[in-house]
């Protein structure tokens, strides 16, 4: 629609805690209209209604920032969305996370989905539409208290959702470290049809393998219904996200990798599928395969010293097939023999995974498990002040 055309019977609504209703006529009635309740605080156990509205409409924009900007309180903090009164919520993540950046850790960026311009401040632009009802709540698990929450949730009410019009989900997850040998799931199977938007991953890369041996050799595999096989396969990890030969600091529209910090082994990035969407009819799981890779005499080593490694593959250094297919014995192989050549070795290892998925469903119900506690959530995040530090004329 152009943006000088007026959609009959719609209506703009901001909540906020100068108008906590998004009702018209009900706002700045605190300190005579003066800034008088920009912000609150949200005391360790408890939580805030962002929204709570009735009737049809879309929530078109989510701005939020908070005074303590750590990983233990973007962690602790919790952001659950419910649609249409359903009884479990659509949405349920880690405050942080949701906004676009894993491991607690907020940094400069912006793409098509997320922002935080200075490093301060959480933007979210997806459209979320519902039918009968919306309610959007932040909960404090933390185990400290929070001193100031500022919010702006934009949203248009009137709005008639089509037969087909999807609900927004999104889940958070974590593996530990992973299974040797096994893929991480980015999204557990969810069923019906719908759209899988993308995801942002944090990675923490276990200290064992040394920063000599690269992480990100996994490919992202995407499976429909009940199917055995994936039928989307990428090529490798930085690959999915849109760059190769390894990954640095960036931030495009529909991918980046905001935070690549080799000296704390964190990295942080995302890819949305917006341009390229991901349709589902019946059923969709989401996955990436847990490899890494370096050269063989290194792997060797490792192995030599008790790090967890399973070899898959050697690319060769010189004239041979493009890939020595090691995963097809049927017992681990010893790099030690003589007759496998040297080269690029792939790699399972264990890391310390966590992603957030970003989908539409068809149903506000999505059937997944509850978000993990708060203590789960925050374990093993190095603090980290970089993001939590205050600029001019902040409080």
């Amino acid at each position: 629609m152009p943006l000088f055309s007026k959609p009959p019977g719609i209506t703009t609504h901001w909540s906020s805690f100068e108008n906590p209703s998004a009702a018209r006529n009900r706002g700045a009635l605190t300190n005579r209209g003066a800034k008088g309740r920009a912000f609150d605080r949200l005391l360790s156990g408890s939580s805030h209604t962002l929204v709570d509205i009735r009737g049809s409409g879309v929530i078109r924009r989510i701005w939020l920032t908070v005074g303590d900007r750590g990983p233990d309180m973007l962690r602790g903090l919790s952001l659950d969305m419910w649609w249409d009164d359903c009884a479990t919520p659509a949405v349920s993540v880690p405050l942080g996370d949701f906004f676009g950046i894993g491991l607690g850790r907020r940094t400069t960026f912006s793409c098509a989905l997320f922002s935080d311009p200075e490093g301060r401040s959480f933007n979210c632009a997806i459209p979320m539409p519902f039918r009968r009802a919306a309610r959007i709540e932040l909960r404090n698990e933390s185990g400290q208290d929070l001193r100031h929450l500022f919010y702006d949730v934009d949203l248009t009410l009137g709005d008639v959702m089509a037969e087909n019009d999807l609900y927004f989900h999104a889940a958070w997850r974590r593996e530990r470290p992973n299974v040797l040998g096994r893929d991480f799931t980015i999204l557990p199977k969810v069923a019906g049809p719908g759209r899988f938007l993308g995801c942002n991953i944090g990675l923490i890369a276990d200290a064992r393998y040394t920063s000599s041996l690269w992480w990100g050799e996994g490919e992202v595999k995407v499976w429909f219904g009940a199917d055995a096989h994936p039928t989307l396969v990428g090529t490798g990890l930085e690959d999915y996200i849109g760059t190769g030969w390894g990954l640095a600091a960036y931030a495009q529209p529909m991918q980046g990798c905001p935070i690549a910090d080799g000296e704390r082994r964190h990295w942080a990035f995302y890819r949305y599928h917006i341009d390229d969407p991901v349709w589902f009819d019946d059923a969709c799981t989401v996955t990436v395969q847990t490899i890494g890779g370096g050269m063989k005499n290194l792997v060797k080593d490792l192995i030599a010293q008790g790090a967890p490694l399973i070899p898959v593959s050697i690319d060769p250094s010189a004239g041979m097939d493009p890939l020595v297919r090691l995963a097809e014995q049927p017992q681990p192989v010893e790099l030690s023999d003589p007759a496998l050549p040297d080269g690029w070795t792939n790699v399972w290892r264990q890391d310390d995974w966590s992603a957030t998925a970003y989908f539409y469903l068809h149903t506000p119900d999505n059937g997944l498990p509850p978000l993990a506690d708060a203590a789960e959530r925050r374990a093993g995040l190095t603090t980290i002040q970089d993001g939590a530090k205050k600029g001019p004329g902040e409080i």
